[in-house]
């Protein structure tokens, strides 16, 4: 099993749900970027210094596996893998977690630029 980089918490806020009173699905990239720079800072010292380096990432691809609904108030937990570090480009996994249930599974491929 793969090793968790970071843990981020957060709290479904109103404006994040929808008329059917769940989370809004573009929302679970959102919180996908917010735990990104949580792992960059983990990994690399933090986005300044990793450009410092003469180094950036953008995203090539976004993949979202919706398991389970969210809600307002809900308290959730995204966790950070890294499925894949290359010369080229970067695959990182974030598990949308409410308590003990994935409710959410992100796979993003960055590519170094």
């Amino acid at each position: 099993m793969a090793k968790v980089i970071t843990s981020m918490p957060l709290r479904v806020r109103y404006h994040e749900c929808d008329a059917q009173g769940v989370v809004f699905n573009a929302h679970y990239l959102a919180y996908a970027d917010m735990a990104c720079m949580e792992c960059i800072e983990t990994l690399f010292g933090s986005y300044d210094e990793l450009l410092g380096l003469g180094v950036d990432f953008v995203v090539a691809e976004a993949n979202v596996r919706f398991r389970a609904p969210c809600h307002y108030k809900d308290q959730l937990r995204v966790d950070c893998f890294v499925d894949k570090l290359g010369t080229t480009s970067l695959i990182l996994r974030f598990d949308m977690m409410r308590g003990d249930e994935r409710v959410a599974e992100v796979t993003n491929r960055y590519v170094w630029v």
